[in-house]
């Protein structure tokens, strides 16, 4: 190389570096010391613990020989007299429990992050075997590309636990009872039904099972001892989920939003012999989703629930419990308390007691004497006054949605001009909540001031919110992100030009969309097991998430449907790479079942291919995320050198000799990712109507019951052919005015092009085309312009929806998702329509054997169609919508004929 030069661009390295500094130096002189990495995301010295039954031993994760591993100690010796139980070196241990004579502790391994788990027992007194420091665990399972499920522990039986194996089928657990004496198994039921959960009651039997239906909907089942039997059902856009059976050994607790006017999930008390439902609590402040209960295995009761707010509240009903949770409040004051693991006879806990800048301090709690005694602080050596507080936030998103966050700013720094990290979480159906969070702390600590926001689709804050995303991947969950930066640059708390975003999984990919699709917002992005491509996504799901494939494809789409399709290729950030702009590190799990390696390697070549720049890490032993901690360790290094590259926060040069070289090692020459072949896509159409729209002239008669009154209503449908296509004309005429509505659809596909409405002081034109809406909304008599995404075709929306209907391929159990646009609001949504049987319906203008349509929409409305089988006419009309309140619309036919000449 010329030496004159490698002079020249040493010398700019040199002046950027300088720059970088001086620019930052005034704000960093008021930060606290730089945190060394390895105090944040290295191992934690003790971590985890839990007693046994008897409360004569204790249990915990430690180090052993760099890699977290289970340890056990007697109750009275100090943790330094441990010793360990076990010896992974390849991967670390996350978690173990005790059964419940305290004979064994039970663990779950995978190998290399592949997810496929086996379980093992470890004598917790035996003497270690020769040649090693550790007793000789046992692989209970051993099974080869399986992976357990734990799903009881009996009471009185402490020899078995009953656990799911998908080694017979891949997508579906069976289940059996092992024996931990023995390692055999026995199998319990065999999984024929598409079970994707199961509920035993204390006594280890069988008593309910989950199952996701074809069309997304959840079902329970009453498991009888020769058959299974439906007892409980909701749609696709609702959520069930039993937990735990009641004492009286009848009854289920369940957590469910079932039904029209519920948003916020609630606990119940459900029968499975009959049917009824007791309400046993919902939020009392009206705010969050039920969280989770906690129940007295010695008293068999619900003592507390719990709900994720800002922060989280507990509502105790066992007034011994609520006693000692205020004593521990007083003595550990403004942490959250939670008993995490306790003796038999629940006198003795473990206490753990956390904050936003507290990661997590142990106590020994004796309920009978009030004792609380220390026993270890996660990453003791951290020095907890030099962490940021967290606070709860709340900002409007494009469309007015109200999105909750949490702000982290960086400690002593003023809240003005601060490079900002947008972090969104994976999922996306989880949450971020308040409480130490490590990458926060990272940044914050590094200057940077951290967004983490709970977007739509987020879990915890309703249906409806959950709901709101469906479909939204890049489009309105983007959106909120975006308002969330227009937020705090709009505050003055966050410097425009140094904007960054880092992610991991669902979080990954709204990292790669940010810079795909707001290319101007974000001067650096950090994409972790990303999803650069939703149909290779949702294409590669493991055999084992089959039931929430269902799910997928009613949240994200269906690459089946084309107009999903469109929208889906549309959504994937790694077909607009070539508007990337914005400096890009990807990192990568070789090994990840869920997000595939060709997910980075697209993205990464797509952006080498056009020669723009980018950093790739991909570590050969790690899946879905990095467990081993030199990986991790070698991830973050990267991360902040790059952050402090492009957004000019401060780092930490120095790294471990390990770490060094463990970086080297998984930082790839992008010269070598060769691009995955992509998928020729699947011959498929569209939702096909079985026939034509028929031109014909209908009369409806009715009422809107309302709350003191029942308003009478008649509605005429008109269906002409005009310029070659249909156009749909719905009157309907009110005591107090008239309401009119036009769509024009087009001959065959039915799709809808166009709308027009009038009705009193607002008035709307809008045209559908290429997955668009354009056109106007006059309300009062000011004008505003209408456009929105609308992620594909339009379909029985409008006027003449309920002709349409007829025209689909109806039969019983047929089901499909529709989409509609909200003229109002401005947005698309979907609706659920399932056939749910064949009955007869009556009207004034007849009797008729009909189908049973019933359709769901994602913000709960739900109207019952009766279509004839013969002439797939509409005959009644039953809507019960969410925006009416406690209002029902009934329609019946009265009339029927040739549309009128028009002169």
């Amino acid at each position: 190389m010329d030496a004159r030069l490698f002079s020249l661009a040493a010398t700019r390295l040199l002046l950027g570096a300088l720059i970088c500094l001086t620019g930052g130096f005034a704000a960093w002189a008021q930060l606290p010391p730089l945190i060394d990495r390895q105090l944040i995301f290295g191992n934690p010295e003790i971590a985890g613990a839990q007693l046994s039954p008897d409360g004569k031993l204790v249990a915990f994760l430690k180090p052993y020989k760099k890699t977290l591993n289970i340890w056990v100690k007697r109750a009275e010796e100090p943790f330094a007299r441990a010793r360990p139980l076990t010896d992974s070196t390849a991967r670390p241990l996350r978690g173990f429990f005790w059964t419940r004579d305290g004979r064994y502790i039970l663990y779950a391994q995978d190998q290399g992050g592949d997810e496929n788990f086996n379980l093992y027992a470890v004598d917790p007194t035996a003497a270690p075997s020769e040649g090693r420091d550790v007793p000789a665990s046992r692989d209970l399972t051993g099974v080869k590309g399986a992976r357990v499920q734990i799903y009881a522990v009996p009471k009185d039986r402490p020899e078995i636990v009953c656990i799911g194996l998908n080694d017979r089928d891949p997508a579906w657990h069976d289940v059996y009872e092992l024996n931990l004496a023995t390692g055999e198994r026995a199998v319990i039921r065999q999984n024929k039904e598409q079970i994707s959960g199961w509920l035993f009651d204390s006594a280890g039997t069988l008593r309910l099972a989950l199952r996701i239906a074809p069309n997304g909907d959840t079902e329970a089942l009453r498991a009888d001892a020769d058959r299974m039997v439906k007892v409980y059902s909701c749609s696709v856009f609702e959520s069930a989920s039993p937990i735990r059976m009641h004492p009286d050994g009848r009854r289920v607790y369940m957590v469910t939003n079932r039904g029209r006017d519920i948003d916020l999930a609630r606990l119940i008390l459900f029968d499975p012999t009959n049917g009824a439902e007791e309400l046993v609590e919902s939020d009392p402040l009206a705010r969050a989703d039920f969280g989770s209960a906690l129940f007295s295995d010695v008293k068999n009761d619900l003592i507390a629930t719990v709900y994720v707010d800002e922060r989280t509240r507990v509502y105790w009903r066992d007034k011994d419990y609520e006693r000692d949770h205020r004593l521990l409040q007083k003595r550990l004051p403004g942490k959250d308390i939670a008993f995490a693991s306790g003796t038999r006879d629940e006198r003795l806990w473990l206490v753990t007691a956390t904050s936003d800048t507290e990661p997590g301090e142990t106590y020994l709690f004796d309920r009978r004497t009030k004792r609380l005694t220390f026993q270890y602080r996660l990453h003791d050596k951290l020095d907890r006054r030099h962490l940021a507080p967290m606070k709860a936030i709340r900002y409007p998103s494009s469309d007015g949605l109200e999105i909750p966050a949490y702000l982290t700013l960086p400690k002593g720094a003023p809240a003005k001009s601060l490079p900002l990290m947008v972090v969104p979480h994976g999922g996306p159906w989880a949450r971020d909540v308040w409480g130490y969070n490590r990458e926060a702390q990272f940044l914050a600590n590094r200057g940077y001031a951290v967004l983490q926001p709970n977007f739509r689709s987020s879990t915890g804050y309703g249906k409806r919110f959950l709901n709101a995303g469906n479909g939204q991947w890049g489009d309105l969950m983007q959106e909120d992100l975006t308002w969330g930066v227009k937020h705090l640059v709009a505050q003055g708390i966050a410097d425009p030009r140094r904007i960054g975003i880092m992610g991991s999984s669902y979080g990954g990919y709204a990292t790669l969309a940010g810079v795909a699709f707001t290319p101007k917002l974000y001067a650096a992005a950090v994409a972790f097991v990303a999803p650069s491509s939703l149909m290779t996504l949702l294409g590669a799901i493991p055999p084992y998430w089959e039931a929430m494939r269902r799910v997928f494809h009613t949240r994200i789409g269906d690459p089946s449907k084309p107009q999903d399709r469109i929208r889906l290729e549309r959504q994937s950030p790694l077909n607009a790479a070539d508007r990337i702009e914005t400096p890009l590190l990807v990192a990568q799990g070789a090994n990840d079942p869920r997000v595939k390696k060709s997910e980075a390697d697209q993205i990464v070549a797509a952006l080498r291919d056009r020669g723009f720049p980018v950093e790739y890490l991909c570590a050969p032993d790690e899946g879905h995320g990095f467990a081993r901690p030199v990986n991790s360790m070698a991830f973050y290094a990267a991360t902040e050198r790059f952050l402090a590259a492009h957004l000019r926060g401060r780092f930490q040069p120095d790294m471990p000799e390990d770490v060094a070289a463990r970086l080297k090692e998984i930082t790839v020459d992008v010269k070598t990712v060769a691009p995955p072949e992509r998928p020729r896509p699947a011959a498929v159409g569209p939702i096909k109507p079985e026939s034509d729209l028929p031109a014909v002239w209908l009369k409806y008669r009715g009422v809107i019951d309302v709350p003191g009154q029942n308003i009478p209503a008649t509605v005429e449908t008109t269906v002409t052919e005009a310029n070659g296509m249909w156009e749909a004309r719905e009157e309907t005429i009110l005591p107090m005015g008239k309401a009119v509505e036009t769509a024009k659809l087009e001959k065959g596909s039915l799709v809808v092009r166009s709308r027009q409405v009038a009705q009193g002081p607002l008035t709307a034109d809008v045209a559908f085309r290429d997955g668009r809406a354009d056109g106007s909304v006059t309300l009062n008599g000011v004008a505003r312009p209408l456009t929105a995404d609308l992620g594909g075709e339009l379909l029985a929306d409008g006027a003449g929806r309920y002709l349409v209907l007829g025209r689909f391929p109806l039969a019983a159990g047929y089901t499909a998702i529709l989409r509609n646009f909200n003229v109002q609001k401005g947005r698309s949504s979907l609706a659920q329509l399932k056939v749910a049987g064949e009955e007869e319906a009556s009207a004034p203008f007849g009797t008729f054997a009909c189908y049973r349509v019933e359709l769901t929409d994602e913000d709960g409305a739900q109207t019952t169609v009766w279509i004839a089988k013969a002439s797939r006419l509409p005959v009644k009309v039953v809507v019960k919508a969410t925006s009416l309140g406690s209002a029902k619309i009934q329609l019946e036919l009265v009339e029927i004929g040739a549309p009128p000449t028009r002169m």
